[in-house]
């Protein structure tokens, strides 16, 4: 008897153990088989695919390698900007302070002026009609209006409200020389950028010209090794700010005729802000006979020495969703990882005590952050991973959260807007689905909700990894798995 039941115990055992690992295999590859073959038929069959596709309960509908690790890119700005917008709140806004320290003497401000930076990324004309230099002419105002025309004594800039790390860890020193790798500071002005025009006017062999904002600005030193090319030749970039510095080399080959617009990275956020706006004082007539300092010291605004000359408000954070989403901007995103972590722990916003928040916010979406590395807010880090199941799971959840209508408004839509204006033009998806890109080397990624073609709302994740044949090419098949998913459904 005894022999009986152990052979039977046995069995049982090897039929759980063979049913488990056929539940699995049916998890993990439970597409239809025309998408699958749509993958394997690719010339990107030997990259990596996941994909994952739920109903709005949470039902897995579809299914390939979803339960395996991958580089997300900017599709971390899904997880990211959920945490931020659920920890800060759709009305959130900057106020960015200007203080006197000293008194009027008739037209002269006898003391120091200070501008504390509370970490606004919107310091440009993003949202002021392009004036770039809305802020700034706030704060001249205040001074020209109370007659001030010299300030003896120090343009002080205040950066305390973040940490003093300029990059997150993990970023490719490669990438600081360009607009998606700018510094991260309290204190930050246009995007911590300078914008660089080139136009190929003259003759062949000859240098092109070139103008930048703000007003052509001496705080960057470029040097000139372009070289203007024959009308039928393609264009040839080549940007590289010396590590350190503010000296910007260019070296791309230009078409005759052609004009190219670039934002490059500055060095040191907080200089470049003061330098800047010492710069708008003086074309302003208002004269600063004393220098310009960074204080990265914690400060008690409260104190009677402080006198506030002018506020600056910013739009809400509901206002600036779309430049993180829909455009995916990186500095956005880092900026406003720090002001949450700033203001949740009172202390200075970093980028550590940001993912902190985010991993928290991960776990109470349901997502397993035993599997999450994060080093960044932007998906920029090469080491980042995230298993798509948990990106898409992030996705069902936040249909729940009370700031849902924000959230997804702010992702690009198919065919319309955003980094999907180009994308899905000429699909049935055009203007029905709302998702996130992402985009490295090697990485191609996109995330959101659609309906199929029956009206069922779709939560899906389709993520490349690996691959080496064009992301246009990447791009094509991940647009014919959504629209073979959206025909099915």
């Amino acid at each position: 008897m005894s022999q009986k039941k152990s052979i039977c115990l046995g069995t049982g055992a090897l039929l759980i153990l063979l049913f488990s690992v056929s539940t699995l295999q049916a998890q993990q590859i439970i597409f239809s088989p025309e998408v699958v073959n749509t993958i394997e038929n690719s010339r990107a069959n030997d990259a990596f695919w996941s994909v994952i596709v739920r109903d709005t309960t949470g039902k897995i509908l579809e299914g390939y390698n979803f339960e395996k690790s991958v580089r997300p890119a900017s599709n971390l700005k899904l997880l990211t900007s959920a945490a931020i917008l659920d920890e800060l709140g759709p009305g959130y806004q900057f106020r960015t302070n200007m203080y006197g320290i000293g008194k009027q003497v008739d037209s002269t401000w006898q003391g120091d002026i200070i501008i504390r930076g509370v970490g606004d990324p919107s310091i440009s004309g993003k949202f002021y009609r392009d004036d770039r230099f809305h802020v700034f002419d706030k704060f001249f105002s205040a001074l020209y209006n109370r007659g001030i025309r010299k300030i003896n004594g120090n343009l002080i800039g205040n950066d305390s409200f973040f940490d003093q790390q300029p990059y997150p860890k993990g970023w490719s020193w490669e990438d600081l020389s360009f607009y998606y790798g700018v510094e991260i500071n309290a204190l930050s002005f246009n995007n911590n950028a300078v914008d660089l025009t080139v136009y190929a006017r003259g003759n062949v062999g000859e240098k092109p010209e070139i103008e930048w904002f703000p007003f052509d600005t001496d705080y960057v030193n470029f040097i000139n090794d372009q070289v203007i090319t024959p009308a039928d030749t393609e264009y040839d970039e080549f940007y590289r700010r010396k590590p350190g510095t503010n000296t910007i080399v260019l070296g791309s080959k230009l078409p005759k005729g052609y004009v190219e617009k670039e934002s490059l990275s500055i060095d040191d956020a907080p200089h470049f802000f003061l330098d800047t706006f010492k710069k708008y004082l003086e074309d302003g007539n208002i004269e600063l006979s004393g220098g310009i300092i960074v204080d990265s010291k914690s400060q008690d605004w409260n104190e009677k020495r402080y006198q506030q000359l002018a506020e600056h408000v910013s739009v809400p954070l509901d206002s600036m969703f779309a430049q993180l989403n829909k455009e995916s901007d990186n500095f956005y995103a880092e900026m406003l990882l720090k002001t949450a972590a700033a203001e949740h722990f009172d202390a200075a916003g970093s980028t550590e005590l940001g993912i902190s928040l985010v991993k928290d916010f991960a776990n109470s979406m349901n997502m397993d952050t035993t599997k999450l590395e994060l080093q960044d807010a932007s998906g920029m880090a090469a080491s980042t991973l995230v298993k798509t199941d948990d990106l898409n799971q992030l996705l069902v959840e936040m249909r729940n959260h009370p700031y849902f209508d924000v959230y997804k408004m702010s992702l690009p839509v198919a065919g319309q807007d955003g980094s999907l204006e180009n994308r899905f033009t000429n699909s049935p998806l055009n203007g029905k689905l709302y998702g996130k890109t992402g985009y490295v080397s090697g990485v191609r990624s996109i995330s959101g909700y659609m309906e199929g073609d029956s009206g069922k709302p779709l939560v899906f994740s389709v993520v490349t990894n690996n691959f080496t044949e064009k992301t246009s090419y990447v791009d094509a098949i991940q647009e014919q798995i959504l629209e073979k998913i959206y025909v099915k459904y």
